[in-house]
């Protein structure tokens, strides 16, 4: 069961609409949680005011931080969500405000609104979301701007195919997660789960190597680790998926093929998508999809910028 108390709903100035408030009293209305509307300002044209005395720059801060304070108090009136907290806070980058207000307020939830592209289908994550995927000890919802329908499909992104405990615990949590996800939506519980095709240079260099005999096996290993864990949390053999190929390329193929309203996936550290490969391979798996993503942190996870 989700027990959310404290969300917070990251609002852009630049945006008419403000899809992350709307997912975060989606969210709350079923959660019964409250919700704080942040919005981080800077004006670049502070950082050439170094001639000024301390307090012509503090009041330049406070008139600028006001004026947007005011400007969040009647965007939310207009949407009909008057009786919303509001933070306003003055920083060059918006990261390290959302993620200090997190640890310092036991926020359980970030939600946050992605951009679209104008000429593709695809969704532009800002270096912000990047920041906040990395470093946010929350959970982190990047947001489109739709409603969510019910008999939604959501998706789990595990790794069962690993004999690692925290890889373990990282699919149960996940899953978890989904379950009361999809409890809490009406939605539908998918696993995926991607294994790496054959390493070429084996098959070169070791002549009497079979690489179909290698592939079956590999994938043997895959579906049985995949049916004891889908059992393990009552899901159907039918939404469940075994595939071949990079994760980056799995995952947001059958979050396509089957219109997932939201994927949830791992990130950071050694454990998580992120360590099956080298690289980022956890944030080419979100830039590569066009649905909403709840990225989550393994247990135990500090933020660098933990204070």
């Amino acid at each position: 069961m989700i027990k959310y108390e404290r969300i917070l709903a990251v609002i852009e100035a630049d945006r008419e609409t403000q899809p992350a408030l709307s997912r975060a009293y989606e969210l709350a209305k079923k959660t019964g949680a409250s919700v704080t509307a942040m919005l981080v300002v800077y004006d670049l044209s502070y950082d050439m005011t170094t001639m000024l005395s301390p307090d012509d720059r503090e009041a330049m801060r406070d008139a600028v931080t006001k004026e947007h304070a005011g400007w969040l108090k009647k965007t939310l009136d207009d949407l009909g969500f008057s009786k919303t907290d509001i933070v306003v806070e003055w920083n060059n980058r918006a990261f390290e405000a959302v993620v200090h207000y997190v640890i310092d307020n036991s926020i359980d939830l970030v939600v946050k609104a992605t951009k679209r592209h104008d000429d593709l289908a695809s969704v532009i994550f800002t270096p912000t979301d990047w920041h906040l995927l990395r470093k946010c000890p929350s959970p982190v919802l990047l947001v489109k701007d739709h409603e969510w329908p019910e008999n939604g499909e959501i998706i789990a992104a595990v790794n069962v195919g690993s004999e690692d405990d925290e890889h373990a615990l990282l699919n149960d949590k996940l899953t978890v997660i989904a379950n009361d996800y999809a409890a809490l939506l009406s939605g539908n519980v998918n696993l995926v789960n991607s294994y790496p095709a054959t390493p070429l240079n084996i098959a070169i260099e070791v002549p009497e190597f079979d690489p179909d005999t290698y592939n079956n096996a590999v994938k043997h290993h895959h579906e049985l680790e995949m049916n004891t864990h889908s059992e393990k949390y009552a899901i159907d053999s039918k939404r469940c998926y075994v595939k071949e190929g990079l994760p980056e390329k799995v995952i947001p193929k059958i979050a396509k093929d089957i219109d997932a309203e939201l994927v949830i996936i791992g990130t950071v550290g050694r454990i998580g998508i992120s360590a099956a490969l080298i690289g980022n391979t956890a944030e080419h798996v979100i830039d590569e999809l066009v649905c909403d993503v709840l990225a989550i942190k393994p247990d135990g996870f500090i933020s660098p910028l933990s204070r």
